[in-house]
């Protein structure tokens, strides 16, 4: 991190991981209403982890890229061996990144052993990835006064509710408004870390009366005065809101699309049988009044012969006469 693509490769990797979680909890409340149980991550049909495997590739990734690509010297540690200033973010970063890989590492392990306590420790790793995460952002070392102080904040909101929600999981597996909050807030700290890359490292879109400084290796937001940087936390507060009305109506219009989508399918489904047995009924009823039918001109054939047998011995007496 430190850098534009620093937050917003991570912050589309948590919005996709999000966005997939969203679509398959409402995907799975909507065919199964009444047996839902939520889910820590969901297979695929080719590759069953292969979210899994995203999350240790990305986690990877990152740390590779914190450690030992984005250094100069490509290698984090100064030359006695000891950790240098300016890379003390490095291996915050890369100590959030480990957690998570340890809790994908973890869930492929106890998927395939299975033990009885499989739903709960999964749900317990990925609490436990979240709250490194709150943490290291909540003793970050860097600036926590100016701006960008003010957008990793409102960062830990998201992240605290993302830790609420996976360790409620652990109790309230059923609950569908539990891992429907727990998506959007997943979501959403993707597309927070992105709104933070653009807006902190894009020259033309610091708030008037602030600036970039180059310190300690990395560029911060300073502002001119104490006005100009309450001025631009407001700022940042602004579309804080602004982006989480955006997210919870995005969220909550998926949610009602999808169940009018799924719903109707389940209905389909669920009449199909119903169709066939009305259907085998009227052919039922049919073939009885046809066979009614039948019984009944067989029974007006016989009167008419009937009446004709009986009218046959009068005739010969008639002509007679």
């Amino acid at each position: 991190m430190g850098t534009l693509i620093g937050h917003v490769a991570p912050g589309f990797g948590f919005f996709i991981f999000g966005l997939w979680h969203l679509f398959n909890h409402i995907k799975l409340h909507a065919l199964h209403p009444n047996s839902y149980t939520s889910s820590p991550w969901f297979p695929t049909s080719r590759i069953k982890y292969l979210e899994l495997y995203f999350i240790m590739l990305l986690s990877s990734m990152s740390i590779s890229m914190e450690l030992f690509i984005g250094p100069d010297r490509h290698q984090p540690l100064d030359p006695d061996g000891t950790i240098p200033s300016n890379h003390l973010h490095n291996f915050e970063h890369s100590n959030i990144s480990l957690t998570f890989f340890t809790y994908a590492l973890f869930s492929i392990i106890l998927d395939k052993l299975a033990p009885p306590a499989q739903y709960g420790l999964t749900n317990l790793l990925g609490a436990v990835a979240f709250g490194q995460q709150l943490l290291i952002f909540h003793l970050h070392s860097a600036d926590h006064m100016g701006v960008e102080g003010q957008y990793h904040w409102l960062l830990q909101i998201a992240i605290f509710v993302s830790l609420a929600t996976t360790l409620l999981g652990i109790h309230y597996p059923k609950s569908f408004l539990n891992s429907f909050v727990r998506s959007v807030s997943i979501m959403f700290q993707g597309v927070w870390l992105m709104v933070m890359g653009f807006m902190l490292w894009t020259p033309s879109l610091i708030p008037k009366g602030c600036f970039m400084n180059l310190e300690e290796g990395h560029r911060v937001v300073r502002c001119h005065g104490e006005e100009a940087l309450e001025r631009a936390k407001s700022l940042v507060n602004i579309q804080f809101s602004w982006y989480v009305v955006g997210t919870i109506v995005f969220a909550v219009t998926l949610y009602l699309v999808m169940i009018k989508l799924y719903s109707e399918k389940v209905g389909l489904y669920q009449s199909l049988p119903k169709l066939v047995l009305q259907d085998e009924e009227n052919e039922e009823d049919h073939i009885d009044d046809v066979e009614a039918q039948k019984k009944g001109n067989s029974n007006k054939i016989g009167e008419a012969k009937s009446f004709l047998q009986i009218g046959k011995p009068y005739a010969p007496m008639d002509m007679e006469r």
